[in-house]
């Protein structure tokens, strides 16, 4: 029998298994995942735990309950991988070996790495919305605020989401619309990017939103350090933005196993054939979700996606058969803009963002690059097809892995 191990149970090594195990004969092969968590979190549904939208019993379930009862669960952190050996040595030495791996570990936020940021006014005036810890801890602080100036700041790229940001002030900028206070809250936002996201279409529609809101936007802000005496976060080039309570998307990075192994560049994340989803360097290690080094978003869709094509390009590899099966960067994300609209950007390596409708031509019934109340029920009705379809491995109807150009228009 020859061990196929998944390395992480997020979102992509959750679909892989429950998909792999319904399509690889149990006599033959036996599929193993590695994962340091027993629990497991909708990491999409953090962004909302802030505003009171969701609780904890609404991102947390238990691993066990995810995974098929086929699959040989352990539960244990991995402390270094050996390609050379073809085996995963575990944080207790035992020793786990593979004939075949695939590595889904995900990244993390790291605010240690940025001067300042995890020092005193750490969760009491500094927060993150990335983990469930963050988002609960903020959740207290907001209910209570009475206003003054809130700074959301991208330390760095990659992020996981970055969408996220945008969301995260579309929704603040309700919030505190609802409880009357928007008046004496001042909204900043203060990215490294030249505009509002990475692709210029979507750029401007979403900057002309932050304009109808009144969030002030900083542009090419490159942080530095964080004054925590004096309440301000400092560029590289010394620009200063004080603020009363900053929300922060620190520093990402891949795991440390990947660090450990020396798999990774300098943030973690694995040199990745763009189209097979293989290692460059290993040809039987398969890479996906957040864990790649790949030009796109560190995204659910993007895993989910990718798993599709990797699954093919596994077997086929499994069979001594060319790796036919290519993924072009597709990504699709729902975008919560407050005040029960919402927003949906379907794009790839080669193609950005353009209006039209999803995912059928003419009645949609989403629209691409448009405020609506039907994006807003599809960004709600997502956290339920997350739990009991994708993470479960079935399709979703009518949503295929490669984008298609069907329903979208180009506006010039």
């Amino acid at each position: 029998m020859k061990n196929l191990v998944i390395l992480g149970a997020g979102t992509a090594g959750t679909i892989l298994a429950n998909k792999l195990v319904r399509l690889l004969d149990a006599d033959e092969y036996k599929i193993i995942v590695i994962e340091q968590s027993k629990v497991h979190y909708f990491q999409p549904g953090f962004l909302f735990i802030p505003f009171g939208v969701y609780k904890d019993r609404h991102v947390v379930k238990p691993v066990n309950e995810l995974l098929s009862k086929k699959v040989n669960c352990v539960f244990e952190t991995a402390k270094i991988i050996e390609p050379e050996k073809k085996r995963i040595v575990l944080q207790n030495d035992v020793a786990i070996p593979y004939d075949f791996l695939i590595i889904s570990t995900g990244n993390r936020i790291a605010p240690e790495e940025t001067e300042g940021l995890k020092e005193s006014l750490w969760q009491k005036n500094i927060f993150d919305f990335y983990s469930l810890e963050g988002a609960k801890n903020l959740f207290k602080f907001l209910n209570d605020w009475k206003g003054g100036r809130l700074v959301v700041n991208i330390a760095e790229m990659p992020i996981k989401c970055p969408i996220a940001p945008l969301e995260f002030l579309f929704l603040a900028d309700y919030f505190f619309t609802q409880k009357g206070i928007r008046d004496k809250v001042d909204i900043q936002f203060a990215t490294p990017l030249s505009g509002a996201f990475t692709k210029p279409i979507a750029s401007k529609m979403l900057s002309d939103i932050l304009i109808k809101k009144n969030i002030n936007v900083i542009n090419e802000f490159n942080i530095a350090r964080v004054d925590n005496s004096a309440k301000t976060i400092v560029s590289w080039d010394e620009q200063k933005i004080p603020f009363d309570v900053l929300i922060t998307v620190p520093i990402n990075k891949g795991n440390d196993v990947i660090g450990n192994s020396k798999l990774g560049d300098e943030l973690n994340y694995i040199p990745t054939d763009r189209e097979s989803l293989r290692s460059q360097k290993y040809s039987d290690i398969f890479i996906v979700g957040d864990a790649t080094d790949l030009p796109i978003s560190k995204a659910g869709a993007v895993a989910h996606f990718q798993v599709d094509i990797l699954v093919k390009n596994l077997i086929s590899y499994i069979q001594q058969k060319p790796l036919e099966e290519k993924y072009d960067g597709h990504a699709n994300c729902y975008i919560e803009s407050g005040f029960g609209k919402g927003i949906l950007i379907d794009f790839n390596y080669d193609t950005e963002p353009l209006p039209g409708t999803f995912p059928f031509p003419i009645f949609g019934p989403f629209s691409l690059l448009k405020e609506t109340r039907m994006n807003h029920y599809g960004k709600m009705m997502f956290r339920w097809i997350y739990w009991n379809t994708l993470l479960k491995g079935y399709k979703i109807p009518f949503i295929e892995p490669h984008m298609t150009m069907s329903g979208k228009k180009r506006p010039y």
